[in-house]
């Protein structure tokens, strides 16, 4: 229930002749003290809004599945980035600034509550395809400081999935607070550095005469046309640019939102195609696309420049920085998602008990072993798989199909939003909204149905086969599932804490919903 669902009577207000009780005095106060809460609270500048967003968004495991592309991976960064990207980051910003409580909160307020859970499911569900594919790139990086040849072993890379996952969940069930320190730290370590590295060194081999192993002319600018097949790879830059609706609850931080946000939006934009581009061109001039493995093929770039410039020590480095901050990554999405799920099944009671029973640390364990029994069948699909490759493509493509739900309500709950809402308060008014969110809704949509394409990464298997499996993986995780959870919950699965902790919070947003409202009409930042 929002704070508009809130009964008015008994709450006196100036002028309507209500009882000026101590419920009204009470009242009064609390909305005093938010609206001093909200004129002192510290201000963030749009450059660290910038980099922050750039920390969450950016990552070179993608860098192989573009390189296959040599130049054209440009024109298939660009546009996602411009379809996809800023209206994500735009919308987003809007709603963070007017509802708190991430997207639950914004597609339950602008379409229902169900579907709101169905939003929150994926944002949850999508990290159990995405862990395999992400520990899987740590395998093979792995494995070119152990053996290069197990790079494309599928067993050793379920064995590694495993292990990993597992210990990432035995770390989490402890609260403990180093995955903080180590995935504040990834964006330099674990990106920039590789990064820049990987491009000087790409820089130098091209300036001393050496043929690019991708042509690099303008006739490339564009991806051959061969049907839908040629653009499939597009779809997986849709999950590398999702994220930026995390930081968009910072908006209400700047000191000028309106302003400040889109500064902070476009200049995040470009460091992460920086980061995306770059270290992609870089691989496709050393890298011939036949050979490049999607899982390994960041290390394959670094060893072939290390062996050409004779400092091969290097390659040890290079692997345990990656693995490092794709760990530290890891370790924040497993309890991230997983949290955010559980908070919204302890107030609404989507979830049966045993899900949302704690341990002694107050961290959800039945819920992360549960995950983690999924995961560890999945991850057995590597061993099952003949190509590494194929099996990374197909996980990865499923994640982005579940993901993209979620974008889907994003979207359509602005547009209602803006349509039934027009008045709530805002800190953030993204301009042309509608139309905006209309390219984002297009886009997205245009994106899971070209997902069911199989590429040429899915090898010389069966079209249907592949269809199976991504449409198996999309109903089955990010429609049936939740649809059953909503179908058979109780009303006992509630947790009465969780509901004291719910009344208290709406409380809050109604006093701070009148705090905003008298710092607007005084002139303040709104």
């Amino acid at each position: 229930m929002s704070s508009m669902d809130i009964p008015s009577s008994g709450r006196g207000s100036p002028g309507t002749g209500a009882p000026d009780g101590p419920s009204s005095r009470s009242a009064r106060e609390r909305t005093g003290a938010v609206a001093t809460r909200i004129a002192n609270a510290p201000r963030m500048s749009w450059l660290t809004l910038a980099l922050m967003t750039t920390s969450s968004v950016a990552s070179l495991r993608a860098a192989p599945t573009m390189a296959v592309y040599g130049l054209a991976c440009v024109f298939l960064y660009l546009l996602p980035a411009v379809v996809f990207l800023l209206p994500t980051a735009l919308v987003s910003a809007e709603l963070a600034s007017g509802w708190e409580g991430g997207v639950y909160r914004w597609v339950s307020e602008g379409l229902s509550k169900p579907l709101g859970f169905l939003a929150v499911w994926c944002q949850f569900a999508m990290t159990i395809f995405y862990y395999p594919s992400l520990l899987a790139y740590v395998a093979s990086t792995i494995a070119y400081v152990v053996n290069p040849a197990l790079a494309s072993n599928g067993l050793y890379t379920a064995i590694v999935i495993m292990v990993l996952y597992w210990a990432g969940v035995w770390v989490s069930s402890r609260g403990t607070k180093a995955v903080a320190g180590l995935s504040s730290m990834g964006l330099v370590i674990g990106t920039l550095i590789p990064g820049t590295l990987l491009v000087v060194l790409g820089m130098v081999f091209l300036g001393q005469g050496n043929q690019s192993a991708a042509p690099m002319n303008a006739a490339h600018l564009f991806p051959q046309w061969t049907g839908l097949a040629s653009l499939v790879l597009i779809v997986n830059n849709f999950l590398s640019y999702s994220g930026m609706e995390m930081n968009a609850v910072h908006v209400s931080s700047l000191r000028d939102p309106a302003k400040e946000f889109p500064r902070a939006m476009f200049t995040a934009s470009g460091m992460v195609l920086a980061i995306f581009i770059l270290p992609a061109l870089a691989i496709s001039w050393v890298v011939p696309s036949a050979e490049l493995s999607l899982t390994a093929g960041v290390m394959q770039a670094f060893d072939s420049f290390f062996q050409y410039f004779h400092i091969g020590w290097l390659t040890p480095v290079i692997a345990v920085a990656l693995v490092s901050a794709s760990l530290g990554g890891m370790l924040t999405w497993l309890a991230g998602p997983s949290k955010g799920l559980l908070l919204i099944s302890r107030q609404e009671g989507y979830l049966p008990p045993f899900l949302q029973r704690l341990n002694k640390e107050g961290v959800q364990q039945n819920l992360l072993v549960t995950q983690g029994v999924v995961t560890t069948v999945i991850a057995l699909a590597y061993a099952l798989i003949p190509n590494v490759s194929s099996a990374y493509w197909i996980f990865s493509v499923i994640t982005t199909q579940v993901y993209l739900i979620v974008y889907l309500l994003m979207f359509a709950a602005a547009i209602r939003l803006r349509r039934t809402q027009p008045d709530h308060p805002r800190g953030y008014h993204a301009p042309a909204l509608v139309p905006i969110a209309v390219t984002g809704l297009v886009a997205s949509a245009a994106a899971m149905a070209i997902g069911f394409v199989p590429s040429s990464q899915f090898g010389s298997g069966s079209v249907w086969s592949y269809v199976l499996i991504v449409g198996g993986g999309l109903v089955v995780l990010g429609l049936l599932i939740p649809y059953l959870f909503l179908r058979l919950r109780k009303p006992e699965w509630r947790s009465p804490d969780a509901q004291a902790e719910l009344a208290a919070q709406e409380a809050a947003e109604l006093g701070e919903s009148g705090a905003d409202g008298g710092l607007r009409k005084d002139g303040g930042a709104a």
